[in-house]
């Protein structure tokens, strides 16, 4: 499984210090969702935190070898960074490629699984599904 940067930086982390540090840089540097965004509509149900996401360029989505472009916004700086991993790969694949990611796989890869708590996997297993659906 290829993964991409922010990803690969983690699966590389030697600390849990390393790997933290790296977490919430990456989401510091996930791209700002405008406040008009977060609404009921793209909010995820089933998160600890808040967490919105949309697909911008939806019209052109339906196409299954079109990407759009994912935004998602949570005031939890864990899960900012959990959600730039994400996005980074989503943002990459095309539809019918992000459909049957097995996104995951993709964050145990990178060693996230280990880092994340029950109540919040159960979330991001939330977002992943919308990722796919999306």
């Amino acid at each position: 499984m290829q993964l991409l940067p922010i990803a690969e930086q983690l699966s590389n982390a030697k600390s849990w210090d390393e790997f933290t540090r790296t977490l919430m840089l990456a989401g510091k540097k996930l791209p700002a969702m405008p406040e008009h965004l977060q609404s009921d509509a793209t909010s995820v149900e089933g998160c600890e935190s808040p967490v919105w996401l949309v697909l911008l360029n939806a019209e052109c989505s339906k196409d299954e070898y079109s990407k759009g472009e994912f935004v998602a916004y949570s005031p939890s700086k864990v899960i900012r960074g959990v959600l730039a991993v994400l996005l980074e790969k989503a943002n990459h694949l095309e539809r019918r490629e992000r459909v049957n990611f097995d996104f995951g796989a993709y964050l145990h890869e990178c060693q996230l699984q280990r880092y994340m708590s029950e109540s919040r996997g159960n979330g991001i297993k939330s977002v992943i599904r919308r990722l796919q659906v999306l």
